[in-house]
């Protein structure tokens, strides 16, 4: 199949399934209603409930569910084939990820905004909040130190990048001002936001910034450090302030990418130069984990990650105006993660094979395909997953008659601006989780983000001054982020149980399918720990294990106890 067919037949499956399933779910199963009043309304403050205009909040919701995860995850992923990734992002974000993401957003808006694991102890029982604390406080401490280093690496790779993302924090700050401020028009002003911003891509192809070690520091740790600084201070501000205009420029600036990339697919595959050269199905590649169920957890983002749960659960759920518009944010913006994640595939199984130069010898069609995914470790590094899809997507702008450099360097801020949002968004999510958990301790929002920060550096500098400290627990990451995944499902299906006659279904069919693969990623995980004999990943994930089968078990109970006059919710409508 080539990769235009492909491109085609899967945006318009999109498309088709937004219109029919999407609203099916919002209308029929959620019963959604603007007479409800919503979070954002009931508690504004303007720092963290505001009330916020959909096509405002879905850039916001899009760029903190994104990051590089459907990114990284099917660079990686393709190394099976191109089939099977295809197949699982284009049926889990329609069927699993949209529905847990879209959900998790409107539980939590009818919940005051709380968190999932807030909700939790509501539909569930109290014992599995802290349970689901567990698992959050892990996922988002591993996500706020791993994506530092994330971007550092990313700045280390395409120094063309540092320039451009950092200037695009006062560009974003000014569009805030002025809109907010001055009553400025968004749309217009936000575009001559992303013109200058693409401005700053074209110097920053041609006056990269490289910053040099010092201090007995590696480049990547201090820029680490930088970064959680930077988490910390956009962490506090209010969300009209940077958080909202910033990630309303990403939004424009992901349509732009994703443009480029649509018409470089396009022109490149009538220019004859565009073919898939991966195999549709590689099932034992060297050194490789199985493909069940290992296909599963690492494309997360892109099909289902647990993450989506915590953005909408928490600043999303807080900044949603209206139910009506939480479909477009919660559901929509989950499909178009899968679009990107559909355009990454065929960027690293059709792009990569215009050209990939390594060292002095370039490859192309199979060879360079099969040299970049010649073994899983050759493929699996995080320099390797992002370099697939930049330069992938750098060769199919050629086809538009864009230079490689500049190509190179507008793929490579994307990546970047993506994961900054991500990097501040977990931070300011992960203040909430800990100050539901421990409001007298952490009621300040300064002490709470100033703790979630210092955490974080110490899990990055664990390791000494390379600052890769946060790599030791990655192996737990995937899994770990499924299982959230599974347990949102869980607590949804609860919440659905009696409202409408099988309608808990969209929840607990996904549920059931990822607690069986993540249990059994998990416990792959812990035979392969024990037999590197190391004891610390053994003892977290036994710890994951039994978090996952209590809450499970507690929610299987709590789901044939809840009927129609047993429901919390009902009640209430009732009383």
């Amino acid at each position: 199949m080539g990769a235009l067919l492909i491109m085609i037949l899967a945006f318009v499956g999109y498309l088709v399934m937004y219109r029919l399933y999407g609203k099916f779910i919002g209308n029929k199963i959620f019963a959604l209603n603007d007479n409800n009043k919503v979070p954002a309304v009931e508690f504004e403050d303007g720092v963290d409930f505001v009330p916020t205009k959909k096509e405002v909040i879905f850039g916001h919701h899009f760029a903190s569910i994104a990051g590089t995860g459907p990114i990284v995850g099917p660079a990686i992923a393709v190394i099976w084939g191109w089939m099977p990734a295809l197949i699982w992002v284009f049926v889990g974000s329609i069927v699993m990820g949209a529905a847990h993401d879209f959900g998790a957003l409107i539980i939590s808006m009818r919940n005051q905004g709380k968190s999932v694991s807030e909700f939790a102890s509501k539909y569930i029982s109290n014992r599995t909040k802290y349970f689901f604390f567990f698992i959050v406080f892990l996922e988002l401490w591993i996500i706020v130190a791993i994506f530092g280093l994330v971007i550092a690496v990313i700045f280390k790779m395409y120094p063309a990048s540092v320039l451009p993302v950092w200037l695009e924090i006062p560009i974003a700050m000014y569009l805030g001002y002025l809109v907010y401020n001055k009553g400025a028009n968004l749309l217009s002003w936000s575009i001559v936001a992303v013109v200058v911003m693409y401005i700053t891509v074209v110097i920053g192809a041609y006056v990269p910034i490289t910053l040099p070690g010092m201090f007995g520091l590696s480049s990547v740790a201090i820029w680490s450090i930088i970064l959680l600084i930077y988490a910390y201070i956009a962490s506090v501000l209010p969300v009209t302030k940077l958080l909202q205009p910033r990630d309303y420029i990403n939004s424009h600036e992901l349509v732009i990418a994703m443009a480029l990339l649509v018409l470089g697919v396009l022109f490149a595959s009538f220019g004859g130069n565009l073919h898939i050269v991966a195999p549709a199905v590689n099932s034992s590649p060297a050194a490789a984990p199985p493909l069940w169920p290992f296909l599963f957890i690492t494309i997360a983002c892109g099909a289902i990650s647990g993450f989506h749960a915590l953005v909408s659960s928490g600043t999303s759920a807080k900044q949603v105006r209206k139910e009506s518009d939480s479909l477009f944010v919660g559901y929509g913006a989950m499909l178009l993660e899968g679009t990107l994640a559909t355009l990454v595939i065929i960027a690293t199984t059709a792009g990569i094979g215009m050209g990939l130069k390594v060292g002095g010898e370039t490859f192309v069609g199979v060879q360079a395909w099969t040299h970049h995914y010649a073994s899983w470790a050759a493929a699996k590094g995080l320099g390797s997953k992002v370099g697939a899809f930049v330069v992938g997507s750098a060769n199919m702008l050629t086809a538009l008659g864009i230079p490689k450099a500049i190509g190179i360097a507008i793929m490579g801020v994307f990546v970047a601006s993506f994961a900054g949002t991500t990097l501040d968004t977990a931070t300011r999510i992960q203040r909430y989780i800990v100050t539901e958990m421990f409001p007298r301790t952490f009621k300040n929002k300064y002490v709470s983000t100033g703790f979630v920060v210092v955490v974080a550096m110490a899990l990055i500098f664990s390791s000494g001054a390379s600052g890769k400290g946060a790599l030791a627990l990655w192996p737990l990451f995937g899994a770990t982020n499924q299982i959230l995944a599974a347990l949102a499902l869980i607590v949804g299906t609860i919440y659905l149980k009696g409202r409408v006659k099988w309608g808990w279904l969209v929840m607990a069919l996904p549920a059931a399918f990822m607690l069986v693969v993540t249990f059994w990623a998990a416990v792959a995980n812990q035979i392969n720990f024990g037999a590197k004999n190391n004891i610390l990943l053994q003892i977290i994930n036994i710890i994951i294990i039994v978090s996952m089968i209590w809450i499970a078990v507690e929610g299987l109970i709590k789901f044939f106890q809840t009927s129609m006059k047993s429901n919390p919710d009902l009640q209430e409508d009732v009383g």
